[in-house]
């Protein structure tokens, strides 16, 4: 939620910090480093033999050198090497995405792709829309990353696939799965750090051919830091550490019928609370609830179709328990979105078409007298088409939206890809997106404006990939252009254009025993309206560079590596009069494979404690320093 509609911050909350001691004593019993140093290297070897799929860029799986989109995944051993972080600052690790935030952990924050509005990312768990409508913006802050075993992130209009929202890109959650190999798993691990930070997971999978399932549990706290500093506006500041408490899970089952059919359940539940400031004189703390569950059956029609359902209800909950401000309402802004799909893949002589049906139902409700509407339905019809065939490489898809409040909104997108020659590749891609004004934007009083109309936006972009070896290099030039962008803060209008062009260029590579990546980012999101008293602004909290570095050295039982982020300035305000000053991070981080399903990790985060803003007077994180015991078979 936005800090318009979230009182801001205060005091500290009492910590139970996590015992590391008793884990500790179990280094003796367990295997030598050398056999673990021999294990870790026969795995990753198979890992990298396996081609990666992803699912989000064409809602089929695909393999991710095919796709015309940019995609990024992150897997399970990306996450357990971010310890202490948040999920939108392992995003924003990403090339093309940028984040701001108001404090440290279970903080207001939003990531931007590629310079596009927060509110243009779409959030999806499971396959499951996940976010607030009212803000009309994803729900990041109570995400455990424990309970994620991998992330896909698609740069890039999505609307034509997903609808409303998609229009800077898509990112999906996964929760942790069963292994595909039979058996039952245990994992584990104990972290400890700065500021009273204590973490504890624990969980369990099994498959025995035909059921299978997996449950993990985990629990944080964090003393934290004073989210606000003396610069914070409309009198937030509030000296006291503002901490974080959560219990979150996740869980799922599955059941393998004949002729390969299955049936799964899955469900992500985090229960969280949160201190924060909105001014001296109360002990503001917040209450975060996430719940995300779906049912869903999939399976072989007939040959070469291929169907999915799934039935499923996300819950997100914002609970004001006590605040500072005057203006604040006690009580809980809710958003529960209802959804049923039905997913449809039909191989072609040449290809293979998509066929998507979809109802989606958003309510919403707030304390001390509801909105003037308070839901609507989306009734939706999606194609797609996917074909290799030689050198080229089609992705199109088309979405027609029944929406209850804004008609039948039509968004398309097409792209192409050709290899030119052996390892490199040129992709093209156009499309169209949609975004429907948020309830808070369009009824909360004294904010809104119910005349907003939706957004409508046009996008290209063009890219190279040249693979060699264990070489690759992308560059990418793309053009947004939003028409009717809703404009921030109370009364908010539709101007006429804004837009945000940029050019990002990455390498991902091996060289000997040091893996490397980086990427270059180069925006320029700014008010585009003939006329407009901000015209060639930057839109608000957004840099126009961004540089981001990692190298990670594998030593055999050892690995050891460092992280670097670099931004330019950026302005906090529409009219660019409140900069922003640029800064550069560096993190640092080990990890001792002592044995074969066990390990000891460490991470100093912001190594030189450099101070810095992603928003006007909120404190970002200082130095600090994690310790992991892990136990993960392997």
């Amino acid at each position: 939620m936005t800090s318009e509609f979230r009182a801001a911050s205060l005091p500290s909350l009492s910590v139970r910090p996590v015992a590391l001691a008793a884990a500790l004593c179990a280094f003796s019993l367990l295997p030598t480093a050398a056999s673990a140093q021999s294990s870790a290297a026969s795995t990753t070897a198979a890992a990298a033999s396996l081609p990666s799929v992803v699912i989000t860029a064409t809602r089929t799986p695909v393999r991710a050198d095919q796709t015309v989109a940019d995609v990024t995944v992150l897997t399970r051993d990306d996450l357990e090497r971010a310890s202490g972080r948040t999920l939108s600052e392992v995003l924003s690790q990403q090339g093309g995405i940028q984040l701001s935030s108001n404090g440290g952990l279970g903080k207001t924050s939003s990531v931007f792709i590629r310079g596009l509005e927060a509110r243009h990312v779409l959030l999806l768990v499971d396959g499951v829309r996940y976010g607030s409508a009212t803000t009309g913006m994803p729900e990041l802050d109570n995400l455990p990353l424990g309970d994620i075993d991998r992330i896909e992130i698609v740069r890039g209009p999505l609307s034509s696939l997903y609808g409303s929202d998609a229009v800077g890109g898509v990112v999906q959650v996964f929760t942790r799965r069963a292994s595909a190999s039979e058996g039952t798993r245990y994992n584990g691990s104990v972290t400890a750090g700065t500021r009273r930070y204590g973490q504890a997971s624990a969980g369990t999978s099994f498959n025995d051919g035909q059921w299978s399932g997996a449950l993990q549990l985990l629990h944080t706290e964090n003393g934290g830091f004073s989210a606000t500093s003396p610069r914070a506006e409309f009198g937030n500041y509030n000296a006291d550490p503002d901490g974080f408490r959560q219990n979150a899970a996740s869980a799922h089952v599955g059941l393998k019928l004949s002729q390969g059919w299955q049936v799964g359940a899955h469900l992500l539940s985090a229960d969280a609370l949160s201190a924060y400031d909105d001014g001296p004189g109360a002990d503001a703390k917040s209450g975060l609830r996430t719940r995300v569950l779906s049912v869903d059956t999939s399976g072989e029609v007939t040959s070469g179709w291929r169907t999915q359902l799934r039935l499923a209800r996300s819950a997100n909950d914002y609970e004001t328990i006590a605040s500072a401000s005057p203006y604040a309402d006690l009580g809980t802004i809710a958003t529960v979105q209802q959804q049923l799909s039905w997913d449809n893949t039909v191989s072609l002589p040449v290809g293979t078409l998509l066929v998507v049906a979809e109802h989606l139902k958003q309510k919403v409700t707030k304390p001390a007298g509801n909105y003037d509407t308070t839901n609507r339905t989306i009734n939706s019809l999606a194609l797609g088409y996917n074909a290799t065939i030689g050198i080229h490489t089609v992705q199109a898809s088309l979405r027609h939206d029944r929406n209850s409040q804004y008609g039948n909104p039509t968004t398309g997108t097409i792209g192409y890809g050709l290899a030119l020659m052996e390892g490199l590749r040129a992709t093209a891609q156009i499309g169209t997106s949609f975004v429907a004004p948020s309830f808070n934007q369009l009824y909360w009083p004294s904010y809104g404006n119910p005349k907003l109309e939706p957004e409508k936006g046009k996008h290209a972009e063009v890219g190279l990939r040249y693979t060699t070896g264990e070489q690759q290099f992308s560059a990418t030039v793309f053009g947004n252009r939003i028409r009717g962008y809703i404009t921030q803060g109370a009364n908010p209008v539709n101007l006429p254009y804004a837009q945000s062009n940029g050019v990002s260029l990455g390498y991902d590579g091996q060289l000997g025993p040091v893996k490397v990546g980086a990427a270059v980012d180069h925006l320029t999101p700014k008010n585009d309206t003939d006329g407009s008293a901000n015209q060639g602004n930057l839109l608000p909290r957004r840099a126009r560079n961004a540089a981001k570095l990692s190298a990670d050295v594998d030593l055999g039982a050892w690995t050891v590596g460092a992280g670097l982020q670099a931004y330019s300035h950026r302005f906090n305000d529409t009219a660019n009069k409140q900069r922003l000053a640029g800064y550069a991070t560096v993190d640092l981080h080990a990890q001792w494979q002592y044995a074969p399903d066990w390990a000891v990790g460490a991470r100093l985060n912001n190594v030189a404690n450099r101070p810095y803003e992603t928003a006007l007077g909120y404190n970002q994180p200082g130095r600090e320093l994690y310790v992991t015991l892990r136990y993960t078979p392997r």
